[in-house]
């Protein structure tokens, strides 16, 4: 009985995944509609990435996607916390440390604060 249940929810994931794959699509024109679901499902900043193994690094396309999310997002809402970006962006904070060293390192923005009082802005 738990096996059918499994497979429900992983086809009703599948279903929701491929939903908003085309919706994405249908948004950025005829081009984007032949790339593979998931690889537009993973593009988006809202969606979630594939649990990794430990160690695994994460593919570059998204982590670029991210880095560009994390400094527009610097650039329209200055001084925010880092939990109150992931929140906005549906993205957990663990995903925002890396492309946030990576903004800091290049200049494009600067902290104040400490720690978790540590609040960002654009350079």
């Amino acid at each position: 009985m738990a096996r059918t249940s499994t497979s429900a929810s992983t086809d009703v994931l599948n279903a929701f995944v491929n939903l908003l794959a085309d919706a994405v699509a249908s948004r950025l024109g005829s081009g984007a509609a032949a790339a593979p679901a998931r690889s537009t499902a993973r593009a988006t900043a809202r969606v979630p990435a594939a649990p990794r193994r430990k160690g695994q690094k994460r593919d570059p396309a998204l982590l670029a996607h991210t880095t560009d999310s994390l400094l527009a997002f610097i650039k329209t809402n200055k001084g925010q916390r880092i939990e109150e970006i992931s929140k906005s962006l549906g993205v957990s904070t663990k995903e925002l440390a890396l492309p946030a060293k990576k903004l800091i390192s290049t200049k494009k923005i600067k902290t104040k604060g400490q720690r978790r009082a540590t609040r960002y802005f654009p350079a």
